[in-house]
């Protein structure tokens, strides 16, 4: 929001200079970018060309004789509309101008110059504010500009600026009024009233203009009606007043329509009334309804986007833009003047794909009903003064709005206690009369009535905070916190996972939890509703994760765009989803390609045995030994590869999934595991119990299997625990064989078994013995043979 001083003067007497008024500002919540004088240049001087000859040496330069008052200068210039008899503005020599320019005296081809002749432009005014005159040669100053004065007082752009960077709930800021307000506020003073007066003639328009408001998105539409209108340039004021708050001039029409806009903060819309119709319709667009827009652009609407229609079609974009087909032209005689409130939510998604402007951005901060009809009357006020223009009588009306005072109630030691200072009633009342709220004493409690206008302030702790700012930080004494102490307690179970994970070899991410919403339902047959941002800063991020695995495939992507072909990663992190009702859920997910690296000298290529071996340390690590299994004849999501993929079951409940995604999503070898942390843990498990270490040798021994495709290798390793009991230890599978002396319909499975016991050492006829009994019992249960080769 850009502060003009001028403007802003108006309604409040501000005696103190800029930057005391910007860190004054500053000092109550609302920073500023920069604080500058509209044109910062020295030494101009208004001048008149007496004589004006082509440079003897050069095709385009002239060699000017300029009267400054005390003295005729002698002076070469470039632009094309110099002459004779042309008021102008002169930079004298040693003048210092926008850009860090400083003008010096010259010699240009043989000619001597004391000075320029400057454009506006050169004094700092954008490129978009110059008139088409004002664009290739000097600016030109009317005949009654006193020579040797000062040309920008003269053209009224003495005027200083603040650019304050202002918080979202501030919208009441966004407007010269607003700004008075809280300019009082810091220095005490009234806020004068702003001139609505007009006179109305004619037939009501309640008898010949209708509005239809068919959609909740519309809370507010106010209509008058304006006939014999003259279009013209703006008073000078105007123009110079949107200039420095950052918009350009256009006619008096549409600057009064900009100028009640900045200080109001109520946007208006103009309408010529003869291309528009008998009535004014307010409602959804259909979905792909085109509108071409202001701009010349036709735009594709949704269903998301509210429209002013009349009977036939579409005319605008509520607080976004209006259309083209009943734009106000320089022909325009009669006028419709909109002023309205419109769903913010749905204006600033509208805005999004459109156009970001200065109507929409307080559209979307919200509006003050009252400001509304003000501005409506203020808008009536001006075209009447500045457009020639006959007010019709009568206003049509569509009001659902809350226009009363929110009151809230607060005692004085709620003020002190939060604020941490005693500030005597007196101080605290004297707060509230500067901020213009009334109230009503009772006792040590007090009743605040808060205009509307302030739609940043609802609940006490609010008007707190409008104490403290405004009686002032500084004011407030420095004191170290007493806070009451307690024991603190944590859950140490992430931690241990975490530790447990990277002292597995695994590096830990983290990532956004914003992901595309192409990916959010991936590597999961969950049903759900994704949660969608309503305003996304970008659309590669703007739904929230509900599986882990799209995060840290981007995180594997993005390694092996740089050749990193090693990636063993994993992440603790919050997946949500909005089923019933919204909920969210911890994951353990990791992620894991190439070689396994275990130390310096020991690595290992990662298949699925390796990524299970993971899924079983952090299973047993965490009490769950002898309570799990990976089963693979359930359904599983379409990203995974169906032969190489299994469910994690805990107590017979599906907890996670691990395997490989399908070769025909990356070409490497990617394996992934996702372990519902909410839903494992909740299953409880007993103490750890310890036992002692064996001091005897272990056995192991290997036995390869040939079993049946569809026999599943858990069910072969519960059998050979079943049967080995006690003395097996562990039980690895570390190979799978199909091919040559083998059927097609099975495959070979080798086993790594451990035996081991406390209190002996075990004997070759034991195990010998042991295995056989194996053997024995997995062929007559389960059909199995051993494989001899």
């Amino acid at each position: 929001m850009k502060l003009s001083k001028n403007f802003v003067k108006d309604y409040i007497d501000v005696d103190v200079d800029l930057k005391t008024l910007a860190e004054d500002m500053t000092r109550v919540g609302n920073e500023y970018d920069s604080a500058q004088k509209l044109i910062d240049a020295t030494d101009l001087v208004i001048g008149k060309v007496i004589d004006c000859v082509n440079h003897p040496d050069s095709d385009h330069l002239h060699v000017c004789k300029v009267d400054v008052g005390t003295e005729v200068l002698n002076i070469v210039c470039g632009a094309p509309n110099v002459r004779k008899g042309l008021k102008v503005i002169v930079a004298k020599a040693g003048a210092h101008l926008p850009g860090g320019i400083i003008i010096k005296k010259s010699n240009i081809r043989g000619q001597e110059s004391n000075g320029m002749l400057c454009s506006i432009q050169e004094l700092g005014i954008e490129h978009k504010f110059l008139k088409e005159e004002d664009i290739d040669g000097i600016h030109e100053l009317p005949e009654d500009a006193p020579i040797g004065g000062d040309p920008i007082k003269f053209m009224e752009l003495d005027d200083e600026v603040i650019d304050f960077e202002l918080t979202a709930n501030r919208g009441d800021l966004l407007s010269i009024l607003g700004m008075a307000y809280e300019i009082g506020a810091i220095y005490d003073k009234k806020v004068k009233e702003i001139d609505l007066s007009h006179t109305e003639n004619g037939e009501d328009i309640n008898n010949k203009f209708k509005v239809d408001i068919q959609t909740d998105n519309c809370s507010m539409f106010l209509a008058k009606k304006i006939e014999n209108l003259t279009i013209m340039e703006s008073p000078t004021f105007i123009k110079n007043r949107l200039i420095a708050s950052g918009i350009r001039p256009i006619n008096n029409v549409v600057d009064i329509s900009n100028y009640v806009m900045l200080e109001t903060g109520q946007p208006l819309h103009f309408y010529d009334a003869d291309r528009l119709g008998n009535m004014i319709r307010v409602r959804m667009a259909e979905e792909n309804e085109e509108l071409t827009t202001l701009d010349g652009i036709k735009r594709n609407l949704s269903k998301n986007d509210i429209v002013i229609a009349n009977s036939q079609k579409a005319i605008g974009l509520a607080g976004v833009m209006g259309g083209l087909d009943t734009e106000v032209e320089n022909t325009t005689k009669n006028i419709i003047i909109e002023a309205a409130i419109f769903d913010s939510v749905k204006v600033r998604i509208t805005s999004k794909k459109i156009l970001r402007s200065e109507a929409s951005n307080r559209f979307e901060k919200g509006l003050d009903p009252n400001r509304t009809y003000m501005a409506i009357e203020r808008a009536c006020n001006l075209l009447e003064k500045y457009a020639n223009a006959k007010i019709i009588t009568g206003i049509v009306k569509y009001d659902k709005t809350k226009k009363d005072d929110r009151e809230i109630y607060i005692k004085y030691e709620n003020i002190n206690s939060v604020l941490g200072i005693n500030i005597p009633k007196e101080e605290v009342l004297k707060v509230f009369e500067r901020l213009g709220f009334k109230y009503v004493e009772n006792g040590d409690e007090v009743k605040v009535i808060v205009p509307r206008r302030r739609l940043d302030i609802s609940i006490k702790e609010d008007l707190i905070e409008e104490v403290g700012r405004i009686y002032g930080l500084d004011n407030i004494e420095g004191k170290l916190p007493l806070i009451e102490m307690r024991k603190g307690s944590c859950d140490n179970t992430l931690r241990e996972i975490r530790n447990k994970m990277v002292s597995l070899g695994l590096n830990e991410t983290l990532t956004y939890v914003l992901i595309n919403e192409n990916d959010v339902k991936k590597y999961t047959l969950d049903k759900f509703d994704e949660l969608r941002l309503l305003d996304p800063i970008t659309e590669e991020r703007n739904v929230l994760r509900y599986s882990l695995i799209p995060s840290l495939v981007k995180v594997y992507e993005y390694n092996v765009a740089r050749n990193i072909k090693d990636v063993s990663i994993f992440e603790l992190g919050k997946g949500f989803y909005k089923k019933e009702e919204y909920g969210e859920n911890l994951k353990l997910c990791c992620l894991m390609t190439g070689d396994y690296i275990l130390d310096i000298k020991n690595k290992k290529k990662v298949d699925f045995y390796v990524i299970k071996g993971i899924a079983e340390e952090i299973l047993n690590y965490l009490g769950y030994e002898n309570r799990y299994s990976f089963i693979n004849n359930k359904e599983i999501p379409k990203e995974f590869h169906p032969g190489q993929t299994g469910i994690i079951s805990v107590n017979n409940d599906d907890v996670g999934i691990i395997g490989r995604l399908h070769p025909s999503i990356f070409k490497d070898d990617v394996y992934v595991l996702e372990i519902n942390l909410d839903k494992l843990l909740e299953k409880k498990v007993g103490k750890m119990k310890f036992k002692e270490i064996s001091k005897y040798p272990r056995i192991q021994k290997d036995l390869a299997i040939v079993a049946k495709n569809e026999i599943e290798s858990s069910k072969i390793e519960k059998e050979i625990k079943r049967t080995a009991g006690k003395l097996l230890v562990d039980i690895v599978p570390f190979d799978v064989y199909y091919g040559k002396g083998i059927d097609k319909d099975k495959r070979s499975i080798a086993y790594s078994l451990t035996f081991e016991t406390i209190d002996r050492t075990l004997t070759d006829e034991e195990i010998n013995g042991m295995l056989n009994k194996i053997i024995e019992d997995l062929e007559n249960k389960l059909d199995v043979s051993v494989r001899k080769e």
